[in-house]
C-alpha cells in the first residue's frame, strides 16, 4: 500500500496545503504546480498533489512544476589505512570524510560508514596520580613504572609519549588542615613526617619520549594530605584534558588519561561546602608554575563537562582505582563514552597490566558518537560488526582486533525545518581524531517564493502577493484572486461550503465568498477544504495524543519513524530486547513493540534472560568457549559466534576462585576430552571465560600392556575355572563317600554265619506207600 494514500486520497490533497511552503512539508513526495491558469475550471483539483498527477493534469513547462528531491553528495572519501605513518601518526581510520545532504521536510537519506583501527597507532599517555597521603606506597611503586610500562607498551605501538601530573584537593577549609598553622606547610605535622603543602592540580611532566625523564620527575614527587575523604581529581582531569599546548597532547595520536586514587571524588556543586559558587568553565587555568590557579575560586566539573572535553579533546580516560570505590567509578564510566575501570592494587603493584588491559579494551570498541546534530534532524544507525550480520539499532561493535574494518549505516530524517536552512554535524568514533563531517541543507522552500510579486495586479488590483500561482490575500480579503470581502453572502457559494449531509463548513468554520474559513481552536489546527481536518482527533494512548510519537494528521496518526501502530504505541527498535549475550530476548522470545515476550516456558525478565528451567549458564557459555577458542561448533559454523558470544576469553593454567558470580564449568568434547572452564561476571556485568589451556585429554591404549593384560586374564580365569571344577569334584566326592559311610553303619551283618555257605540236602523216598489212600 502507498503509504501517501489515507482513506482513499493522496496525502497532498488531503491536508489542504494552500501554499507552494505547505505542500512540501506535506510529504516527500509532494508537487506543487506554480502554473498561473492551472485547473481552472477544473474541479477537484489541486496544485499540491503527487508529481504524476500534476503532469497529467497539465502542469506545464517544467518549470512550473516545484519537486525538489533529496540528495547525497560524498565530497572528500579517501581510503582507509592499514598502519599509522610517521610521527604525527597520520592514518585514515574514518572513510569517507565529508559528505553534503539535501533533504526535505521528513525524508530521509541512508549513507554508510566505515572504521578501522589502525595498527601502529601513537600514544599519548598522561599518568594522572593522586598524591594524599594514602598513597604514599603507590608513588614508591610508580618511580620504577615508566620502564616497564614503555617496553609493554612497545608491543602495541612503537611511538609512545609519557607525561605526568598530581592532585590533592582544593587548598582551603573545610577540604584542608589550617590548624595549626604548621599544617598550612606541612599537613603532615601532627605525624611526623614531611609532605608537601597541599595543593588542586599540578602538571609535572609533559608528554616526551624520553622515559628516564618520567622516572626522574617521579622520583622528585613526595605525598600531601587533605583532610576530607574524597579528593579534588575532576579538577585535574578537566585541565589535563583541555591545557593542550602544557600537556604536548599531539593531534593524531590515541590519548590515554590514567587516572589513579584510592578514594571517593568531589563532584560539582560539593564546592559550596567552602562558598565557592562559580560554575567550572572547562578552560585550561595552569599558570606558570603548572599548577592550577582556580582551583579555589571555580567549583568543581560536572560529569558532562568531562563528557564534553573528553570527546572534544579525543581522550579515552582510564580510572585505575583500589577494589572500594571501583563500584562509584564504574557508574561514573557508564555516563562517559570511552571511559574504563580497572582494579588497583593497594601498592598499584598491578598498574602496568592494568593499563595494558585496559587499552587492549579501548581498541577492541568501536563506539559512534555524534556531535551537533541539529534538533530538526534524526539519526538512527545500524551496525555491521565482523559477522557481517547488521544489527539494528546499534552504533557500536566489541571484539575487535587491531586492523579489523566494521562499518555502520546511518539514516538521517529532517523532522522539520530550522530558521538556518544550512546545518553541519560530526559522526566519529569514541577517542578517534578522524571524524565524518555532515553538511545538511534543508529544502522547506520553493523556488518560486524567490519570485514572489507584492501587490501584484493579478490578485485584484494590489490585494495580494502574487507568489508561486496563487494570491496569498491581505487580512480581510478572501478568494483565488481576493476578489471577495469579509461578509459578503450568497447562497450559492454557502452550496460550495457543504458537504453532502454535512453542515456549511463542517460546522466548524464561517463561509466566505465559497470558501471555508476554518475557526480556531483552543485544541489545535482545523483545516481542509470543508474545515473537516485537525490535528487533535485522534487515537490517543496513555492520555497522550498518538502515544507522543507522531502527529496526528486528519484523523490519522503519523507515527515517528522509530514508531508504528494505529497510536504510534509500537517502538520499531530492537536494542532495547538485545541482551547481555547479543541475542534478541535472549533467544528465548520475540521483540514485541520494542518489549519481549517470552516463548521459552520458564523464562522472565525484560530480555527473558532468567529462566530456571532452561539450560544453566555452563551449557550456554559451553558453545561460547568451542567458537571462540576452539574454532569449531555450531556457532562457529553459523557465523554468528561474534554477535552471540560478547565474553572476554582467558587462558588459564588453572582455575581460580574469584566469587559468588564466578562459576566452575566442565564438558566432554567431540575428542572425548574434559575441557574446563570459570564464567565469571565482574560487577560492571562484564563476562570473562577463564579457559583451561590444556584439556584432560584419554591417553591412546599400551598395546603390550593390552596383550598381556588380556592373557593374564585368559590364565587367571583358567586357573581360577580349574579351581572351581576341582572344587567341585571334590565336595562331590566327599558327598558321595559320606553317604557311604552313612548306609555302612546301618548296615546288620550275622557274623555267626557264613552267608556264603549252603548246607547239603538229604531226600528220603519211601517205596512201600503208593498214594493209596485206603
Amino acid at each position: 500500500i502507498d503509504s501517501t494514500v489515507i482513506s482513499g486520497s493522496n496525502i497532498c490533497t488531503s491536508r489542504g496545503a494552500s501554499t507552494c511552503k505547505q505542500c512540501l512539508a506535506v510529504h516527500p513526495t509532494c508537487a506543487w504546480c506554480s502554473q498561473e491558469d492551472f485547473g481552472l475550471g477544473v474541479a477537484g483539483s489541486s496544485r499540491c498533489d503527487l508529481k504524476r498527477n500534476l503532469l497529467l493534469a497539465g502542469c506545464a513547462p517544467p518549470t512550473a512544476l516545484e519537486f525538489p528531491t533529496s540528495k547525497l553528495q560524498v565530497k572528500e572519501d579517501r581510503p582507509l589505512s592499514n598502519k599509522a605513518a610517521g610521527d604525527t601518526g597520520d592514518a585514515t581510520q574514518i572513510q569517507p570524510q565529508r559528505l553534503h545532504i539535501t533533504l526535505r521536510p521528513d525524508d530521509s537519506k541512508r549513507f554508510t560508514v566505515k572504521v578501522r583501527q589502525v595498527e601502529d597507532y601513537p600514544v599519548d599517555l598522561y599518568y594522572l596520580m593522586d598524591l594524599s597521603f594514602s598513597m604514599n606506597d603507590d608513588l614508591f611503586r610508580l618511580r620504577t613504572l615508566g620502564k616497564g610500562l614503555a617496553k609493554e607498551m612497545g608491543r602495541t605501538t612503537s611511538n609512545l609519549r609519557m607525561g605526568f601530573g598530581a592532585f590533592v584537593d582544593k587548598p582551603l577549609s573545610p577540604y584542608m588542615y589550617i590548624s595549626p598553622k604548621e599544617a598550612l606547610l606541612n599537613p603532615c605535622h601532627g605525624i611526623n613526617t614531611t609532605c608537601l603543602p597541599q595543593f588542586g592540580y599540578k602538571h609535572v611532566l609533559s608528554l616526551t619520549e624520553e622515559v628516564s625523564r618520567f622516572t626522574e620527575e617521579v622520583k622528585k614527587q613526595i605525598v600531601s594530605r587533605n583532610r576530607d575523604a574524597p579528593e579534588g581529581g575532576f579538577d585535574a582531569i578537566i585541565q589535563a584534558a583541555v591545557c593542550n599546548e602544557k600537556i604536548g597532547w599531539r593531534q593524531g595520536a590515541s590519548h590515554l588519561l590514567i587516572f589513579t586514587t584510592d578514594a571517593k571524588t568531589h563532584v560539582a556543586l560539593d564546592g559550596r561546602l567552602a562558598g565557592i559558587v562559580q560554575p567550572n568553565d572547562g578552560k585550561c587555568h595552569l599558570n606558570s608554575e603548572n599548577m592550577y590557579s582556580m582551583s579555589t575560586i571555580m567549583d568543581y566539573p560536572s560529569l558532562a563537562l568531562i563528557t564534553e572535553k573528553m570527546s572534544e579533546n579525543n581522550i579515552n580516560l582510564i580510572f585505575a582505582v583500589t577494589s572500594p570505590v571501583v563500584p562509584l567509578y564504574q557508574n561514573y564510566s557508564e555516563l562517559i563514552p570511552g571511559t574504563t575501570v580497572g582494579t588497583l592494587s593497594n601498592d598499584s603493584g598491578n598498574v602496568i597490566q592494568l593499563i595494558l588491559n585496559a587499552y587492549a579494551k579501548i581498541r577492541s570498541v568501536i563506539d559512534m558518537e555524534t556531535q551537533g546534530v541539529p534538533e530538526e534532524l534524526s539519526l538512527s544507525f545500524n551496525a555491521t560488526c565482523l559477522n557481517g550480520e547488521v544489527i539494528p539499532g546499534i552504533k557500536s561493535c566489541s571484539g575487535l582486533k587491531i586492523g579489523d574494518t566494521v562499518s555502520f549505516s546511518v539514516e538521517a530524517r529532517a523532522r522539520g525545518c530550522p530558521k538556518d536552512k544550512r546545518k553541519t554535524f560530526v559522526i566519529k568514533p569514541v577517542g578517534f581524531k578522524d571524524s565524518l563531517t555532515v553538511t545538511i541543507t534543508f529544502e522547506c522552500e520553493c523556488k518560486c517564493q524567490a519570485r514572489a510579486e507584492p501587490l501584484s495586479p493579478v490578485c485584484n488590483n494590489g490585494n495580494g502577493t502574487y507568489e508561486c500561482g496563487i494570491c496569498l490575500c491581505h487580512p480581510g480579503r478572501l478568494g483565488p484572486r481576493c476578489e471577495c470581502a469579509e461578509g459578503d453572502y450568497s447562497t450559492t457559494e454557502q452550496d460550495r461550503c457543504r458537504g453532502p449531509g454535512a453542515a456549511v463548513c463542517t460546522g466548524r468554520g464561517d463561509c466566505v465568498c465559497g470558501q471555508c474559513v476554518c475557526h480556531s481552536s483552543d485544541f489545535g489546527k482545523v483545516w481542509g477544504k470543508l474545515c473537516e481536518c485537525d490535528d487533535f482527533n485522534c487515537l490517543r494512548y496513555k492520555g497522550e495524543l498518538c502515544s507522543g510519537h507522531g502527529t496526528c494528521d486528519c484523523g490519522f496518526c503519523q507515527c515517528d519513524s522509530d514508531w508504528q501502530g494505529e497510536n504510534c504505541n509500537c517502538s520499531r527498535r530492537t536494542d532495547t530486547c538485545m541482551s547481555s549475550l547479543g541475542l534478541l530476548c535472549s533467544g528465548r522470545g520475540q521483540c514485541v513493540c520494542g518489549a519481549c515476550e517470552c516463548t521459552q516456558p520458564g523464562a522472565y525478565g525484560a530480555t527473558c534472560d532468567k529462566c530456571p528451567t532452561c539450560p544453566d549458564a555452563c551449557t550456554m557459555k559451553k558453545e561460547c568457549v568451542e567458537c571462540k577458542h576452539f574454532k569449531r561448533g555450531k556457532l562457529f559454523d553459523d557465523n554468528t559466534c561474534t554477535r552471540i558470544c560478547r565474553d572476554e576469553i582467558q587462558l588459564v593454567d588453572d582455575l581460580e576462585f574469584h566469587d559468588k558470580n564466578a562459576v566452575n564449568c566442565t564438558y566432554k568434547d567431540e575428542d572425548d576430552c574434559v575441557e574446563r572452564f570459570q564464567y565469571y561476571e565482574d560487577a560492571s556485568g562484564k563476562s570473562i571465560l577463564f579457559v583451561v589451556k590444556e584439556p584432560d585429554c584419554p591417553k591412546g591404549p599400551d598395546i603390550l600392556v593390552v596383550l598381556l593384560s588380556v592373557a593374564g586374564a585368559i590364565l587367571v580365569l583358567g586357573l581360577v575355572g580349574l579351581l572351581i571344577w576341582k572344587l567341585l569334584v571334590t565336595i562331590h566326592d566327599r558327598r558321595e563317600f559320606a553317604k557311604f559311610e552313612e548306609e555302612r553303619a546301618r548296615a546288620k551283618w550275622d557274623m555267626g554265619h557264613n552267608p556264603l555257605y549252603k548246607g547239603a540236602t538229604s531226600t528220603f523216598t519211601n517205596i512201600t506207600y503208593r498214594g493209596n489212600k485206603e
